[in-house]
């Protein structure tokens, strides 16, 4: 069994590092809201810490899961940050949704202090989390992806090496953008059934049986039909993902017209009081601009 640090313990990290230490890994903790680590305590075996070079000294591996490049910059360079205590040799694994840039930089302090580094984002939401049947996409030396894939099997169903560091989360912005088209597709689909006078759900259960088919559509089309937008990631946090996506294409020069589209929308959605609605509240905004009732 490994002695592992876990810094970050929201919708995401509190059932992962749960995992971890369901699996008999000895987990050391650490998270901004102490109340959210007492909680997690209460769940689980593992110790928790007031700094994450606290929790992060004498771990094998340390795994976090952030908000944003900030923070997760805080917790690892910051004064108090994991890479002051971790030992040579040691592996630190990012599962925050971040950009490649960040984690090119943090690979190259991480290298400087005989730090191994992975930046690898996930795909599943809080259920994928919950159950263990995540996604994890990794960037960095295949070396240290054979080392962790143990620790991450706790919690994910699938995980593959990308490529170099950076590529775990370029393949996340594939991802993101993928479900953002998908969305909206189903979205409009749902509120032009609405238009031409169908039962939805009766719809769905037709065209879900042929090429239209879709998670989105399996798992949020009830919901979205009933007006429902309590199931999973926050639009404010997709256009915190899609921001990074539209910058990186800046970069490399990707045209992304339909991306660009539906970020907008979610600026819509925000605007009428869905920033913590789930992503498939694109629906919700085409029906504030008509309703079919």
């Amino acid at each position: 069994m490994a002695t592992v640090a876990f810094i970050g313990l929201g919708v995401m990290g509190y059932p992962m590092a749960g995992h971890l230490s369901n699996a008999g890994h000895m987990v050391r903790i650490y998270n901004r809201t102490v109340s959210r680590a007492d909680q997690w305590l209460q769940e689980y075996d593992g110790e928790s810490f007031v700094t994450p070079a606290e929790a992060a000294k004498d771990a094998e591996v340390v795994f976090a899961c952030v908000g944003n490049d900030n923070d997760l910059r805080q917790v690892v360079t910051g004064e108090q940050g994991a890479f002051t205590s971790m030992g040579d040799g040691a592996l630190f694994v990012d599962h925050t949704t971040a950009s490649a840039d960040v984690a090119r930089e943090l690979a190259v302090a991480a290298g400087e202090k005989g730090i191994g580094f992975l930046d690898a984002p996930v795909s599943g939401g809080q259920a994928g989390a919950e159950n263990g049947a995540l996604t994890v996409m990794f960037g960095g030396d295949k070396a240290d992806f054979d080392k962790v894939q143990p620790l991450i099997d706790c919690y994910a169903r699938a995980s593959n090496l990308m490529g170099p560091v950076g590529s775990g989360q370029l393949c996340k912005m594939v991802n993101q953008i993928c479900i953002a088209g998908v969305v909206q597709g189903l979205a409009e689909g749902l509120h032009f059934a609405k238009a031409a006078g169908l039962d939805g759900e009766q719809v769905v259960n037709v065209i879900s049986k042929g090429a239209a088919q879709s998670w989105q559509m399996e798992n949020r089309s009830k919901t979205m039909l009933a007006g429902e937008y309590d199931h999973g990631f926050a639009v404010d946090w997709m256009r915190k993902d899609l921001a990074i996506v539209l910058q990186e294409a800046q970069h490399n020069g990707a045209l992304l017209p339909v991306t660009a589209l539906v970020d907008q929308f979610y600026s819509e959605v925000q605007a009428i009081g869905g920033a913590r609605w789930d992503t498939s509240s694109l629906f919700a905004r085409l029906m504030n601009v008509r309703s079919f009732d």
